[in-house]
């Protein structure tokens, strides 16, 4: 199985302490999210590669080397400021550490996710276009590969809808972000493409391809995989992954996440996390149901 560490939370910037706790006690423990009493016991023996998604990979570098599994990084870095991602450290800061991440792991295992691009007075198109040229600009020899992905219609979006002020995408702005940003990445050496969007922007100049796909996964682990069956619904022909996550439980609280769909319970949930639990959020329970799973 691969690892996806993770999408319903930022472990890497908040939990890598757990998170490597887990790694050296050889197994952890998932609360599956609509079945809470229902728990999946992972052993890594059984885990083939792990895919760590993060706005800050910082914590976990300097444990790189105790990892003896193949990795990927993925790694969101967007434009915005605190008003929409309030506690996202400075981005020069994980700019350095995208360039670190680089040396450590080379460029072929590191994405760089600007993600999600959404539109409004402050945010312009304008905006995103000198953003991104200036991205490209900083982490030229650092990073190949960019994939770009448009906001969604979730519910932490809604609630939030007056702080993001959002507005439509029309046809122009598509065309004009698909070849700003397909002439900045090609200017410096870098590819970029969208992952299981509506417009994948392909006529502007944008790779075709998957955030993980069957042909990276096979030469990572020498195995194939199923497309990832949670995102069918939108055609998504990405690996099947397990995520290890649990949702709100990040506390960079950017407004437009889909993890923090509850923000309230995010203090409740970090006030439950132990380093020294299997789980990531509380400790296991009497009756909870203990299933191990393989793949």
């Amino acid at each position: 199985m691969i690892l996806n560490v993770s999408g319903r939370t930022d472990i890497v910037a908040f939990y890598s302490d757990w998170f490597m706790n887990r790694y050296k006690a050889g197994f952890v423990d998932v609360r599956n999210p609509f079945n809470p009493k229902l728990v999946s016991r992972i052993h890594f023996e059984n885990v083939d590669a792990i895919l760590f998604c993060t706005k800050n990979p910082i914590p976990i570098i300097k444990h790189l080397k105790e990892i003896d599994k193949p990795m990927l990084f993925q790694v969101t870095l967007t434009p915005y400021k605190k008003d929409i991602e309030p506690f996202v450290l400075p981005k020069t800061k994980i700019i350095e550490a995208i360039q670190e991440l680089s040396k450590e792991i080379g460029t072929d295992h590191l994405w760089v996710r600007y993600d999600p691009i959404f539109l409004s007075n402050q945010y312009s198109v304008a905006y995103h276009l000198k953003a991104f040229e200036r991205m490209c600009t900083l982490l030229e020899g650092a990073v190949k590969q960019i994939i770009v992905s448009f906001i969604d219609d979730c519910k932490n979006v809604r609630r939030n809808q007056k702080v993001l002020n959002a507005r439509p995408f029309t046809e122009e702005d598509y065309r004009k972000i698909g070849e700003g940003f397909s002439t900045s990445a090609k200017n410096h050496g870098m590819t970029v493409q969208t992952c299981f969007e509506d417009r994948n922007l392909s006529e502007y100049g944008f790779q075709k391809g998957e955030c993980l796909s069957h042909t990276l996964a096979y030469q990572l682990t020498g195995k194939t995989y199923p497309d990832w069956t949670a995102r069918k619904e939108k055609k998504c022909h990405c690996v099947q992954m397990v995520d290890i996550g649990s949702y709100n439980s990040c506390s960079h609280f950017c407004k437009y996440c889909y993890a923090n769909f509850l923000e309230d319970q995010v203090f409740e949930n970090k006030q439950k996390h132990k380093d020294t639990s299997s789980l990531l959020i509380g400790e296991l329970e009497e009756d909870d149901i203990i299933k191990e799973r393989k793949k």
